[in-house]
């Protein structure tokens, strides 16, 4: 028998690097991938979870059919009993308690797909609900409560202009096993191996001595949650030091001496004790931050999730800020995405703000539209007006990866309606009613939505599906769009079409009549039929690019992008290094970059009363070059090697406390007995656990997973401690006791 053997290019969407893949494709089933040498981004780089594709889409535990709740379990179906199932749930919950007393969750792999960028916000505007949560207050969320304070954009993120800098400072980053986030740089590695080549100099700041770190010119151990503290004596330090110089934003920053003024009570001297960073060390590092020809500090996972995780998030910008290394090349800049709206005039804006309502029991404020993770268990739980009585989950596992993940799956068996939208039947989709799965991702397309704001260097991508799906297989485009039609009370049978063409409608209408749109007064039904005669994920893609900052404009801009344009270039389109964007970027009610937010500020006494905290042991997490939170143990691939779920301890520790193979860690939240690694590239007084393990859940289908499923380090977390600015949870630098097992 002949097989028939193609290639095919595809962007991969596990992680933040965006990659780009070559595809081997036998007789209708991807069997091996390798990088794309000629794509304009990656150029041929690939990590082992890129070089997994072809597991993950063939992988045997993805559900193929959906499942619908029969006599207590969960049996496949068609699809179109499962529709009718989900619409018969969703609308008797609607019907007897409203849309408002339905919540949704949005896993972190939402962020990598078409569907969750474009469709999953329809959803929730289609219900109504103040109920939603994500994997934002697990992870990124106090960046964008800074960022939206700085510059009045939550989505503004400063990037590290990787190819140009000459001095990088990465804080709780692991980059060369996590492959980079909120900063998309596709061979992080060889972008940090480069500035050392070319002379520059680069720093880590983390407890442990990762990958990254050993790379690095000098690495500083911290106490764990102590970052802001020790970027404040940093900042302490350039104004003691006369060396603060904002250069060419000098008329464009405001509130220079309210942080000169809260920066006085952070000397190094009082802050070294508490970081456990010598005076000299702190002062030596701001003072070549601020002599390097061009320095960018890049905090990531490790500085958000900690009770000051939005303080530390601000003062990151605020050093690059003073040091007059933000929004220019070898600083940190912002990303000008494709599918952005085209620049207009600078403007004063709206500006930024939190708690515009808040959570019904513990009285969290609402922050992005979103309220904390953690707040979901009680606000299912606990009755009265506004009672969440039904919840959709689309491509999130919180069971795993939020804080008290026992509580929470008890709460979800009480829900009257579940739905959730996931190729797994994991630890979180197990107590659904209704299970959706999307097809595996060789039959969807890929355009980076969100992440194309957050690249190291501009461009433009698209991968067409390189499957094509069965008759009568919904995408999940298609899914998350009769979804929203059934929460709108129009039926499993809607066509799913309705959603594009109200959403293209609508937005065409809001640019005519911008006077400052490329395409004002223009008329939208001229522009609509302008759009390729293709599915409605691309005819958004299309409209979107067409209005973007390198769009045709319509036509008006004959050598502009369009998606036909990327169809033609299929190894992508570069669009050039990152470019200063101050004032054009600025959402500011004053105009200019607001240094000193009230909020934040307020927060500061807080800060320097934890000063005098008395250290005990603490927790924090740790990536795996072969995983990338709870989905990806279930890939052979990817389960071996020191893709290990262990607690590392420096061996000072382990030998104080007596422990063997074994040990039991105690957190706020409850207590695991875990396989102990002694190891002196942890600090000592620290202890660490991956996250996203604890696959021995009965009633899951993820069998690989099953056979090392290590602990869930989220267990040991009651949720009770959360930055307040954020809602975001504290996973890291998390107080417990660890003694040995028996």
């Amino acid at each position: 028998m002949t097989v028939v053997t193609r290639t095919a290019l595809r962007i991969c969407p596990i992680c933040e690097a965006t990659c780009g893949l070559v595809l081997t494709v036998d007789d209708g089933r991807v069997t091996s991938a390798r990088g794309d040498r000629d794509d304009v981004f990656s150029h041929g780089f690939i990590c082992p979870k890129g070089a997994s594709f072809p597991e993950l889409d063939n992988d045997p535990d993805r559900l193929r059919n959906p499942l619908v709740r029969r006599d207590g379990e969960l049996v496949e179906t068609s699809w179109a009993e499962a529709f009718a199932a989900a619409a018969h749930g969703l609308q008797r919950v609607i019907g007897q308690t409203g849309g408002s007393s339905v919540a949704m969750y949005l896993g972190n792999p939402n962020a990598h797909t078409i569907a969750g960028s474009l469709y999953a916000p329809v959803v929730i505007k289609s219900l109504g609900t103040r109920q939603v949560y994500s994997a934002s207050t697990l992870d990124q969320m106090p960046k964008h409560v800074s960022c939206g304070y700085l510059y009045g954009n939550p989505v503004a993120f400063t990037i590290p202009d990787l190819d140009r800098t000459d001095y990088l400072v990465i804080l709780g980053g692991n980059p060369l096993v996590s492959n980079g986030s909120l900063a998309t740089a596709a061979d992080f590695g060889g972008k940090l191996k480069a500035l050392r080549r070319r002379g520059g100099t680069l720093v880590v700041i983390d407890p442990s001595r990762t990958r990254t770190a050993e790379l690095a010119d000098r690495h500083l151990a911290p106490r764990p949650g102590t970052d802001a503290a020790l970027l404040f004596a940093i900042v302490h330090v350039l104004f003691d030091e006369d060396l603060v110089n904002l250069g060419r934003l000098a008329d464009q920053v405001t509130g220079i001496e309210q942080v000169r003024a809260v920066a006085a009570d952070f000397p190094p001297t009082a802050v070294a004790g508490h970081c456990g960073i010598d005076a000299d060390e702190i002062r030596t590092l701001a003072r070549e931050i601020a002599a390097a020809p061009s320095a960018a500090v890049y905090g990531r996972i490790g500085t958000s999730t900690v009770g000051f995780g939005t303080v530390t998030s601000w003062l990151v910008d605020v050093v690059n800020i003073l040091t007059g290394n933000l929004d220019r090349a070898g600083g940190v800049m912002f990303t000008s995405s494709p599918i952005a709206a085209a620049p207009r005039p600078p403007r004063p804006g709206r500006g930024f703000a939190t708690g515009r309502w808040h959570s019904r029991v513990a009285k969290h404020p609402e922050v992005l539209s979103e309220l904390p993770t953690v707040a979901l268990a009680e606000e299912i739980e606990t009755p009265g007006d506004g009672q969440v009585r039904a919840v959709i989950t689309i491509a999130g596992n919180p069971v795993l990866s939020a804080p008290d993940g026992a509580r929470l799956g008890d709460a979800l068996d009480s829900v009257d309606f579940m739905v959730s939208v996931d190729p797994y039947l994991n630890e979180t989709t197990r107590h659904a009613d209704v299970i959706l799965p999307p097809p595996p991702p060789s039959y969807a397309a890929h355009f980076d939505i969100a992440l194309s704001a957050a690249a190291v260097r501009n461009n433009a991508r698209y991968s067409p599906p390189v499957l094509e799906l069965p008759a009568g297989r919904p995408d999940e485009c298609e899914i998350l769009s009769r979804l929203a039609l059934i929460v709108l009370g129009m039926g499993p049978d809607a066509d799913p079409k309705l959603v594009d063409d109200q959403v293209i409608g609508a937005a065409l209408g809001k640019e005519v009549a911008d006077a400052n749109s490329p395409v004002h007064g223009r008329s939208v039904e001229e522009l609509a039929a302008m759009l390729p005669d293709a599915p409605g994920y691309e005819r958004r893609l299309d409209m979107m690019l067409r209005l973007g900052p390198f769009g045709d404009a319509f036509g008006t801009k004959p050598d502009g992008l369009t998606l036909q344009r990327l169809r033609e270039t299929p190894h992508g389109v570069d669009l050039g290094a990152l470019t200063p964007r101050i004032p054009e970027v600025l959402r500011t009610p004053s105009g200019t970059v607001e240094l000193a937010p009230e909020p934040i500020l307020a927060d500061i006494p807080r800060l320097l009363a934890s000063l005098t905290d008395e250290p005990g042991l603490l927790l924090i997490g740790r990536r795996h070059l072969r995983s990338n939170n709870s989905w990806m143990h279930n890939l052979p691939a990817l389960s071996g090697g020191t893709n290990r779920c262990t607690l590392q301890i420096h061996p000072d520790d382990a030998a104080r406390l007596g422990l063997g193979e074994l040990a039991v860690i105690t957190g706020p939240g409850g207590k695991l007995e875990v396989p102990v690694e002694i190891t002196d590239t942890i600090r000592p007084g620290v202890v660490s656990l991956p996250h996203g393990w604890g696959h021995d859940e009965p009633g899951t289908r993820m069998r690989v997973a099953a056979r090392h499923p290590g602990v869930n380090v989220n267990n040991l977390n009651d949720g009770t401690l959360l930055d307040p600015l954020s809602g975001t949870a504290v996973l890291n630098a998390l107080p417990v006791e660890v003694a040995p097992a028996g």
